[in-house]
């Protein structure tokens, strides 16, 4: 009877972690690179390698960020360049809040630590299957940028 009772809730488990697995469906891909003694170094750029197979979806783009309060600025500026396939790349400079003009630092978190969602691109359609590359360096005018957690990259199918 217990060997019984065993393969049912084995099959239950693994029907729900398979259900469990299925509702974030529209993520293509989500990865982020953690910093070293939470310091960002200029020539230490956060480097992703992203698998593309659907060249028919739209799809959005966006960086995490998790920094802590000895980060020493409101804002932070990025360098992003992704290359594709080909071998072609695309550059692109961009500047993003981290708190407001008093020093509330945007983001959820508690504690020490908050992490902010970055919107990148919407409705980006990938040309070519394969490996693209996405290259993240911040622009700060330090060589290293303390307060700095992980930096990541989330790419979702966009929707309908």
């Amino acid at each position: 009877m217990i060997k019984g009772i065993n393969k049912i809730s084995f099959v239950l488990v693994l029907a729900f972690l398979l259900l469990l697995a299925s509702c974030d469906s529209k993520v293509v891909f989500t990865e982020s690179m953690d910093m070293k003694g939470k310091n960002w170094e200029l020539f230490n750029p956060a480097v992703f390698r992203i698998p593309i197979t659907d060249t028919l979806s739209s799809n959005n783009i966006s960086f995490s960020i998790r920094t802590g309060s000895s980060y020493p600025y409101r804002n932070i500026y990025l360098f992003i360049t992704t290359t594709s396939p080909d071998g072609k790349s695309l550059t692109d400079t961009l500047q993003y809040n981290l708190s407001d003009e008093k020093g509330k630092r945007y983001g959820k978190g508690v504690g020490d630590i908050r992490e902010l969602s970055l919107p990148y691109r919407m409705n980006v359609f990938f040309p070519l299957k394969g490996n693209y590359q996405m290259k993240i360096q911040h622009g700060m005018r330090i060589q290293d940028l303390s307060g700095v957690y992980d930096i990541g990259v989330r790419i979702e199918k966009a929707g309908k």
